[in-house]
């Protein structure tokens, strides 16, 4: 990492003990409660930008006690293998993607988005993006409503259609928190992600996310949304 780096601040507070980790063009986000959460882990050479984010607030990789993983696709799984090696920490995935992340193979079948920009995207991807990542055990399996007590009573939501195992994560302080992961985006804008294993099967997710009432929402392309977050979601996808 560079000096350059190493001056600008990787963390940044959402609510209190929710912060957001700047990996460039991805995110993962790290949950406070004494002990720490890491959901999702970024390509695979972001191992040492993450721990120095955890350094950013007094901690040591040994406080990361669970690595919660949305999906297998690489700039979320990429760095798993390396910081559960570091912290020593257990994973948590949804099993239609962990069986993937064992073998060490992170992609499946993708098709773009409508629109000229998911196209282009996914060219770009399929040249140059990682299709395996270092094989990882995952000690435990999630599924659609599970509470994870460790991360303050956090639910599990599966949400299938960016890639069959993707799950969101609804952290249930500070108004609720949601981790929407690849699940939609907010670059310019609230959207669609830029790819879909099953692009009906997404749109279903996101209007059940709709349904729900969160504050705040996290993404892991774009930045946050703090305030009336639901209602942004309910804009843009109508609860069926």
């Amino acid at each position: 990492m560079t000096l350059r780096q190493r001056e600008r601040r990787l963390t940044q507070e959402i609510v209190p003990c929710v912060y957001a980790i700047s990996l460039g063009f991805v995110n993962a986000f790290l949950i406070d409660t004494g002990k720490l959460t890491l959901i999702d882990t970024g390509i695979p050479s972001s191992a040492e930008r993450i721990l120095h984010a955890v350094e950013e607030l007094g901690r040591t990789p040994a406080d990361i006690t669970n690595i919660v993983v949305t999906h297998c696709h690489a700039d979320h799984s990429g760095s798993l293998a390396a910081l559960k090696q570091a912290s020593g920490a257990s994973v948590w995935m949804h099993p239609a993607d962990a069986v993937l992340v064992r073998q060490g193979i992170a992609a499946r079948p993708m098709q773009p988005a409508p629109g000229l920009l998911p196209k282009l995207a996914i060219s770009m991807m399929m040249r140059s993006g990682p299709a395996s990542v270092t094989p990882t055990e995952i000690e435990h399996e999630i599924n659609d409503g599970d509470v994870l007590a460790f991360a303050g009573g956090t639910i599990v939501l599966h949400t299938p259609g960016h890639s069959a195992g993707h799950v969101c994560l609804l952290w249930p302080h500070s108004g609720g928190v949601l981790f929407v992961a690849d699940a939609a985006g907010h670059m310019r804008r609230l959207g669609l992600s830029i790819i879909y294993e099953d692009l009906a099967l997404g749109q279903r997710s996101l209007s059940r996310l709709a349904a729900l009432n969160f504050n705040t929402a996290c993404f892991g392309h774009g930045k946050p949304i703090v305030g009336n977050a639901d209602a942004q979601f309910r804009r843009v996808w109508p609860p069926a």
